[in-house]
Parts: structure tokens; C-alpha cells; sequence
């Protein structure tokens, strides 16, 4: 039984995805329902699925960022994006020949898609190819968040409610619907969950290094990578080291 994972921010979205998917492959195994780009790389490394759903836009890691840590990660997986961009995005797709759909998603776009893929697999083939070739032309010409990154936070310490200015902070880590912010100072808790901070920060600037932890580049002394695959990151400001799991190194060293 071939696996599947999907990434889509959307939950509505997601479901009727999901669902559609069912009813048109039914012999797919769905292993990972994701909502943000991170969820979806580790859910690849972990079940290396035959295919994979992606949406284009998700929180932190674009759909895009993910396909192009699969050389590494997962590379025989085939991937799908999900798109509601431009037709510039559309004819790069059809010149590229990676599949793609586009929202709101219609089942029988959605099952030629299927019959596309279910006769790749038979014939052995990932199309990794036309995806690096894709990821290219696209990477140019995708419009980036047109949101200002965020540049003070309040989070509280204690009894305290303290003024951050998010250049300070060396590394979020997520705290169930909380978020941990680690200064040179000390930590505090903002009160929201990691997912929903992503897309408020300068992408330049912070980047995730694991699921849960979104790292302050600025703040980096060093990154080792382990035998095991993972990385250590030491800090300039901070004594504790932090993990970079293992297919987020790929992200680094396209950095």
C-alpha cells in the first residue's frame, strides 16, 4: 500500500482533502494530516510516503521549502502542491510537469491527478527532476508575506509583564499553547502558540530548527552536525545547546 501525507494550513481544507483523497484512492494510506510546513517535513522523514500533498502557503515552511529539503529527506517521493497563486505559478507547473491543484480543489482534477501518479509509481518514477527544475523558476517569482516582521513582543516572567524586542530573543521554543522566549536575560512565556508566531517574524532572520524551536540566526555561535544526522546549534548568549532535527539540517546547508 502506497503512503500519503498532507499539508494544508486549512483545516476545512485539509479535511475535504483528505476525504476527497479517500474516495478516489481508497488503497492510499493517508499516514500524516499536517497543518504547518514544519508538521509535513518531519511526517515525510519519518514515513518517506510515496506522495505528498502540499500546500504552497503554510505557516513558517512553505510548501515549497519543503519540497526542496526531499532530494535529501525522502527523495523518491512524489510531490502534489496546492496552490491558489497566479497563472504565472500555473504555466511554471504545466512547464514543469509536477502536478498541482488548485483551490478550492475539484474531485475530478483531483482523480486525473491520481491516475497521473498511481502510473509514475508503477513505472518507478519520482519526477525529482522537474521539481528541482520547478522549485527554481518558482523561487523567484512567488510573492512573499506582505505583513511587517514583528518587532516587540509582551511575555510574562513571573509576576511581570516585560517589554522584548524580538532582536534580543536567541531562540522561541514551543510550551504546549504557549511559547518559551529565550533571552540572554532569562526566559518568559508569551501566551501563543509557536504556529501562530511564525509568520510574524523576519523569515531572513529566525528560522526553525525543529518543530518546536524557532532559532535568532544573529544568535547563533556555531552549528555541528552529529553522526546520528541531526545538528547542534551553540548559542553566543545562551550556556544550553539546542537540536536541529535531522531534516531541517537539510534547510541549513541550502541556506
Amino acid at each position: 500500500m502506497l503512503k500519503c501525507v498532507i499539508a494544508e494550513d486549512e483545516e476545512l481544507l485539509r479535511t475535504a482533502l483528505a476525504a476527497t483523497l479517500r474516495e478516489v484512492w481508497p488503497e492510499l494510506d493517508i499516514v500524516a494530516e499536517c497543518e504547518d510546513g514544519a508538521a509535513a517535513l518531519e511526517a515525510i522523514a519519518e514515513h518517506q510516503p510515496e506522495v505528498a500533498f502540499l500546500d504552497i502557503r503554510m505557516p513558517g515552511l512553505t510548501g515549497l521549502e519543503v519540497a526542496g529539503a526531499l532530494a535529501e529527506t525522502s527523495p523518491h517521493t512524489q510531490v502534489v502542491f496546492v496552490t491558489a497563486y497566479d497563472q504565472y505559478a500555473i504555466d511554471a507547473f504545466e512547464q514543469g510537469a509536477v502536478d498541482y491543484l488548485l483551490k478550492p480543489i475539484a474531485r475530478d482534477r483531483l482523480a486525473a491527478t491520481v491516475q497521473r501518479l498511481q502510473a509514475r509509481a508503477a513505472a518507478g518514477q519520482s519526477g525529482a527532476g522537474a521539481l528541482d527544475a520547478l522549485l527554481r523558476r518558482l523561487s523567484a517569482h512567488l510573492p512573499g508575506s506582505a505583513r511587517e516582521p514583528l518587532v516587540w513582543i509582551t511575555a510574562s516572567a513571573g509576576r511581570e509583564t516585560r517589554l522584548i524586542m524580538v532582536e534580543d530573543v536567541a531562540y522561541f521554543q514551543a510550551d504546549n499553547k504557549y511559547t518559551v522566549v529565550m533571552t540572554a536575560d532569562g526566559e518568559a512565556l508569551l501566551r501563543k502558540p509557536i504556529r501562530e508566531l511564525l509568520d510574524t517574524l523576519d523569515p531572513t532572520i529566525f528560522k526553525q530548527i525543529h518543530r518546536s524551536t524557532i532559532v535568532n540566526l544573529k544568535a547563533i555561535a556555531s552549528i555541528a552536525r552529529e553522526d546520528s544526522g541531526k545538528g547542534k546549534v551553540r548559542l553566543k548568549t545562551r550556556p544550553e545547546t539546542l537540536t536541529v532535527s535531522q531534516p531541517f539540517m537539510t534547510l541549513f546547508r541550502n541556506m
